[in-house]
């Protein structure tokens, strides 16, 4: 089972002329339990270097976040309700997750994990929706902490840090065009043009990426047991507001926390949480009807 959701970004025509000067390189895998490409254009000799560089992002971004991985730190963490001497990389994403919950009023929470998998498997949710809270969740450079009872996921935005991490890689090694999709998108010059789906409603058009990430999240591409879609609402318990939400940002793991919150967010309170975190974000909206609709 994928865990989050089916790729809804397509990629329907990247911008990568083959040239004396360089070649395209592709590369396709699964990672963080999402379908994932590189596509890259260069020399075939930095290329291919870009590439092995990336793979250790990858591979690093699963030693830290797999929840399949019990070796994982995340797992770690899960298991033992606290991890001493966290790596600065985990740390450091649980407080952007800090800020994403902030801003969307708390409708961003990866301790949602135990009711997920609770909801998953049929079994009573109540306690673990009792042990939701990401003000119970203790982090410092010497010690993460999590409340009684909780767990974490970060299904909701590890994905679009090792699309950052991975970009940040391939630009590291001189490439000035690539495409990097592990679930999200974020992009190295272009323009790459790329098609905006909703898993109801279709293709509902496209749009043009260029040195910015880009990432969606489609409630109903995936559902649990008892019905409900498989991004919950941590708030209330309620079905999502939205069938598609896409953002678009400077960073892949911004635009992948908002994407996942916002499926739950009245279109009223959108705007204010986008001011919270400094403005140059867009949000694309799909409504149950297949309206799109852009803030």
């Amino acid at each position: 089972m994928r865990r989050r959701r089916f790729l809804q970004i397509v990629a329907v025509a990247a911008c990568l002329p083959g040239s004396a000067r360089g070649e395209v390189l592709r590369r396709r895998f699964v990672a963080l339990g999402a379908d994932a490409e590189i596509l890259v254009h260069g020399p075939a000799g930095v290329a291919t270097a870009a590439l092995a560089a990336a793979g250790a992002e990858i591979a690093q971004a699963e030693a830290l976040f797999s929840l399949y991985r019990p070796d994982s730190a995340l797992s770690r963490l899960n298991a033992a309700g606290r991890l001493d001497d966290p790596p600065a990389e985990l740390l450091g994403l649980l407080r952007l997750c800090g800020r994403v919950h902030a801003a969307t009023g708390g409708r961003f929470d990866p301790t949602v994990q135990p009711l997920w998998r609770a909801l998953a498997e049929g079994r009573d949710p109540a306690p673990a929706r009792a042990a939701l809270g990401w003000d119970r969740v203790s982090l410092s450079p010497g010690r993460i902490a999590l409340g009684p009872g909780q767990a974490l996921t970060l299904n909701g935005i590890a994905q679009g840090w090792a699309t950052d991490r991975v970009t940040e890689a391939l630009a590291r090694h001189g490439l000035t065009k690539a495409l990097v999709n592990i679930g999200e998108h974020r992009a190295i010059g272009g323009p790459f043009r790329l098609g905006l789906e909703d898993p109801v409603a279709g293709l509902l058009g496209h749009l043009t990426l260029e040195n910015r990430a880009v990432a969606t999240s489609s409630p109903g591409a995936l559902t649990l047991p008892d019905g409900s879609a498989h991004i919950l609402d941590p708030l209330e318990g309620r079905p999502p507001v939205w069938s598609t939400v896409c953002v678009s940002a400077r960073s892949a793991a911004l635009a992948d926390g908002l994407s996942t919150a916002l499926c739950h967010a009245p279109r009223d309170g959108i705007a204010p949480a986008l001011a919270r975190l400094g403005g140059g974000i867009t949000v694309r909206l799909v409504d149950a009807a297949g309206s799109l609709t852009t803030l």
